[in-house]
């Protein structure tokens, strides 16, 4: 009697596995195809300004990155040039050096070489004071990305919150809770933080980068301006 329960139970555990296996080859399996625009689109409202700050970040990255990577452009031919020059007492030859290249460093060495016979102080702050204006030229531009980056994770969260409040809101009119509603309205509404976070990691990223490039340039520029000082100190 236990011998044939047990063979029982082992028929109906076979047939329920192949039934099972019928249903499930039977009946396909359909997934939906959504393209990326639609998918980000499904963010709401915040989704726009987003896209908006993306496209404003990148014209901004862009247009500095040629900026700095022309204006940082270092001719090592030109110091070596303006020394030989000064050295042998052509102070016009040496200025045209400096211009040469049109470079922020040949604007720097060519405004200190065009007042020798002044003070060395004055020729050393003079320097500094056209370093300073060549590197604001070069940061120009640089606080929209700071801006950026700290507005684009800001807006993707309103967008979230405001899109939960709005599926509470319907829970409580409508009384109809399901795990289909909240996951449904949930995910569509945290895809404006995941946009609002890639954004302004994106500016951040930028953002401290061309700093970086922007201090490299300062130390290189202070080298030179030392070197040529000690050229123009020379009997």
């Amino acid at each position: 009697m236990l011998l044939n329960f047990f063979l029982q139970s082992s028929t109906v555990a076979t047939d329920t596995l192949s039934n099972t296996a019928t249903n499930a080859n039977s009946t396909p399996i359909t997934t939906d195809s959504v393209s990326y625009l639609d998918f980000l689109l499904k963010g709401g409202v915040m989704i726009i300004p987003i896209i908006i700050l993306l496209f404003f970040c990148i014209y901004i990255i862009v247009e500095r990155y040629l900026s700095i990577k022309k204006a940082t452009k270092q001719d090592e031919n030109m110091i070596n040039d303006v020394r030989i020059q000064l050295k042998s007492g052509k102070i016009d030859n040496a200025i045209m050096m400096c211009g040469r290249g049109n470079t922020a460093s040949g604007n720097i060495i060519k405004s200190g070489i065009s007042i020798i016979g002044r003070p060395i102080s004055e020729i050393e702050s003079v320097m500094e004071k056209t370093a300073n204006v060549e590197i604001a030229e070069m940061e120009k531009g640089l606080g929209y990305l700071g801006l950026i980056s700290g507005i684009a994770p800001i807006l993707g969260f309103i967008g979230t919150i405001s899109g939960v409040i709005k599926i509470f809101h319907t829970i409580s009119n409508t009384g109809n809770l399901n795990i289909q509603t909240i996951s449904g309205g949930l995910y569509e509404k945290m895809i404006s933080s995941g946009a609002g976070l890639v954004v302004g990691v994106v500016a951040y990223s930028a953002y401290h980068l061309f700093n970086m490039m922007i201090d490299h340039f300062s130390l290189k520029v202070q080298k030179q301006t030392l070197d040529i000082i000690n050229v123009i100190q020379q009997p």
